[in-house]
């Protein structure tokens, strides 16, 4: 199964949750990637659409490999890879230091897309958190866990495509997980998409203006 691009992949992703989603709801997507898929989501349910913010932790000199990652929020969530901490050798001060530099950006950036826009409520609400794939599942997780700490009444994870092992880790996070495809073969999330180019942050911006406004 291939997808034309992230918003088709979305608007099939909305058919699926069509009937299956009872208002209220909210759309939070990872940006950048997320969002355009998001947003198609947003349309078809009629659901205000934010952003769950999430960045990465690599390992020193090898920054594509995920040490673990962190969310921002009230209480920020840090999911830690236990086995590949050990095997870098990371310790607690460099997770810390990490950490606090990455909440940082994540509040630039949020300040960037959103200008100042207080964040869509989630509690009592139908969640649905949404990305462009999922291949290790950190960043997810982590995202998972941030929203689950605002109170949902329900919590759902939405991709387009994900492998079935990390889709089974990620079943322990959400009440359901909803994913279009899942090979057994998969080397990254690019590799299902005809056009799988980089979003920018104007896309964001726009994106999130369209949406159905939060109430």
């Amino acid at each position: 199964m291939r997808f034309r691009d992230r918003s088709e992949a979305g608007r099939l992703l909305a058919e699926t949750l069509s009937g299956r989603v009872a208002p209220p709801c909210v759309v939070l997507a990872l940006p950048r990637g997320g969002v355009p898929v998001g947003r198609e989501i947003a349309r078809a349910l009629d659901c205000p659409l934010d952003l769950v913010m999430v960045r990465k932790i690599g390992v020193p000199h090898q920054p594509e490999l995920a040490v673990g990652a962190v969310a921002n929020g009230e209480a920020p969530v840090l999911v830690v890879n236990e086995d590949v901490r050990r095997t870098a050798g990371i310790d607690e001060s460099w997770l810390e230091r990490t950490k606090a530099r990455e909440l940082g950006e994540i509040a630039r950036r949020r300040a960037r897309y959103l200008a100042g826009r207080a964040p869509a409520p989630v509690a009592g609400r139908t969640a649905i958190v949404v990305d462009d794939g999922v291949a290790t599942g950190a960043t997810t997780r982590a995202a998972l866990r941030a929203v689950r700490r605002r109170g949902p009444r329900r919590l759902i994870l939405a991709v387009p495509v994900a492998p079935p092992e990390t889709l089974a880790r990620l079943r322990e996070e959400a009440d359901e997980v909803v994913c279009l495809h899942a090979p057994e073969w998969f080397a990254a999330v690019g590799q299902f998409y005809d056009d799988f180019r980089q979003i920018d942050d104007e896309e964001v911006v726009a994106a999130l203006a369209e949406a159905p406004p939060a109430d």
